[in-house]
């Protein structure tokens, strides 16, 4: 008992590091590549511009592709770490299956930039629409109150989603534009992932 209590803090350890890791890298590597990118707008561009617009007529802007792709390539294979980390120690494939698509779909957001078009549409949307899944799913291995602000941040990513594929331009988050509408879906995931994972390191030695 003791060395499978001991394997499961080695586990939720590494899961909260790699997480904790993700989410920083994430952010940071959006910040960069948006002060080097000319003319940018938080409120008009969509964060995926950073890495290129969609078609036709693509427009790749450097070093801030090249900065934003492999920031959310390295940030998607975080998280599919993270994911064969969560199962070892908690056995809930809810999470553990929801987590590794969030982080498929980062992956693929790396992979595929903006100039690959619906590919890169599917795997934004498998990003967003998983991440404020497993957001909410999360609460089943967290306690409170941590686990009600987890709830709350999923909630509110998938509710702009929902009301944007919903509603399109109708939709309330679109007085902040797209770009503002797409970062109140993709931040408080980003904030989670960060939250959680610092949990799971606090979590495990307690």
């Amino acid at each position: 008992m003791a060395d499978r209590s001991h394997s499961r803090m080695r586990y939720e350890n590494i899961a909260g590091a790699l997480l904790f890791i993700a989410g920083i890298m994430a952010f940071l590597g959006i910040i960069t590549a948006e002060t080097l990118y000319p003319g940018y707008s938080t409120s008009k561009n969509m964060i995926s511009d950073l890495g290129a617009t969609e078609p036709p007529g693509s427009i790749i802007i450097q070093p801030s592709s090249s900065i934003f792709s492999t920031a959310m390539a390295v940030c998607g294979l975080l998280i599919v770490a993270a994911s064969y980390c969560i199962h070892r120690a908690f056995r809930k494939w809810t999470i553990t299956f929801s987590l590794g698509l969030f982080g498929a779909g980062v992956l693929g957001v790396g992979i595929f930039n903006g100039s690959y078009g619906d590919i890169h549409g599917i795997f934004a949307l498998l990003a967003f629409f998983m991440g404020g899944v497993t957001a909410i799913s999360s609460f089943r291995v967290e306690r409170a109150p941590f686990s009600y602000f987890s709830v709350a941040l999923g909630g509110i990513a998938l509710l702009d989603l929902i009301l944007y594929y919903i509603m399109g331009n109708a939709s309330p988050f679109t007085i902040l534009g797209l770009g503002g509408l797409e970062r109140w879906i993709a931040y408080p995931i980003l904030l989670w992932v960060m939250g959680f994972g610092g949990y799971l390191m606090g979590y495990s030695r307690s």
